[in-house]
């Protein structure tokens, strides 16, 4: 019977709950959801600057075509909804070049095409990836575990960081035991260094937010409980494909999916999340700085392979999506190393 590596570690009632009430959903895209829930406050006093100055709202890094270099750009979600999908179906997709860094640029009026889409943020920004575990109420449901108090945290090195396709999950020989799996999350990207913040200006910290896969090998994970150890591998942190600027969605009201070879087996939503982004940040930052360029995946909901009967595996050669509302579709294949 499949025992839950957190169980014991978890036994208290939760006593921290979120209540934030969602937006209404305005501007709905072509996605596989009737509406995306963007923030009707994005335009509002508080996010004056972005309708003053041209900042990046959905951030892809690429190589364009035109010149065969490098670029951030900002992508139109009028003309192409789901950047991933477009990318991997073959679909032309422009940009808006960006000067600048992830955290400073600012569009221009170039327009190149997209060649190859690279991960949103390059690893030489990344200080560490901090990842929750246990965080959808949903998921504590499924796995018959008690609602922690306080969020679960682990991490994996930069080294882990991937992007989306054609960029590739790569199972190293070492865990090729038939235990690989999946997670779907949301991912946060942090925009300044910081240190004990708190909740009530969390968000100021926030660049953005792009979808993860948090890929484990849960064979590693369970016996020893060696959860960095296990999560830590080489091209175990796709993101992408877009990073959505902080405010232009409610990170609180997202559906969540997996698809694995064309089955959805994740499918959830991000309000099920038993910690919210701001308490996630203020708990994360206490007595520890939290660098900008941090990644933070938020957990995962019901669904992984190790729980389903039968269990999923990722095998060599599979195909890889995860989708969050407003955010995307991350494509990828998996990779045994040879």
């Amino acid at each position: 019977m499949f025992r839950h590596p957190l169980r014991s570690l978890l036994s208290r009632p939760v006593l921290f709950t979120h209540t934030r009430t969602p937006p209404p959903s305005l501007l709905p895209l072509s996605v596989p959801r009737p509406a995306i829930n963007y923030n009707p406050n994005y335009y509002s006093t508080r996010n004056y600057r972005y309708r003053t100055m041209a900042t990046w709202t959905n951030l892809i890094r690429f190589i364009a075509e035109e010149d065969g270099q490098e670029h951030l750009g900002d992508v139109d979600r009028s003309q192409y909804p789901d950047v991933g999908l477009s990318i991997h179906d073959g679909t032309p997709v422009t940009a808006r070049v960006i000067n600048g860094t992830v955290f400073d640029g600012v569009v221009t009026d170039k327009v190149l095409t997209v060649a190859r889409l690279l991960c949103p943020l390059p690893v030489s920004a990344v200080p560490i990836i901090r990842c929750l575990g246990l965080n959808y109420r949903d998921h504590a449901h499924e796995a018959k575990m008690p609602i922690p108090d306080v969020p679960v945290l682990f991490i994996k090195p930069r080294t882990a960081l991937t992007g989306p396709h054609p960029s590739k999950i790569v199972v190293p020989k070492a865990v090729q035991d038939g235990t690989s799996d999946y997670e779907a999350e949301l991912t946060i990207v942090i925009s300044k260094t910081g240190k004990d913040i708190p909740e009530d200006k969390a968000l100021e910290y926030v660049l953005g937010y792009t979808a993860g896969n948090d890929v484990s090998s849960r064979k590693s994970q369970f016996e020893n409980s060696q959860w960095s150890y296990s999560k830590g591998f080489d091209g175990s942190a796709p993101i992408g494909p877009v990073i959505v600027r902080e405010g232009v969605l409610d990170p609180h009201n997202l559906g969540i999916k997996a698809i694995y070879n064309g089955q959805t087996v994740q499918d959830s939503n991000t309000k099920e999340m038993i910690f919210s982004v701001q308490h996630t940040i203020s708990f994360l930052s206490r007595g520890t700085t939290l660098e900008a360029g941090t990644v933070i995946m938020t957990g995962t909901p019901p669904g992984i392979g190790a729980m389903r009967e039968p269990k999923i595996v990722l095998g060599d050669g599979d195909d890889m999506k995860v989708w969050i509302e407003g955010i995307g579709t991350l494509v990828n294949k998996v990779h045994y190393e040879k």
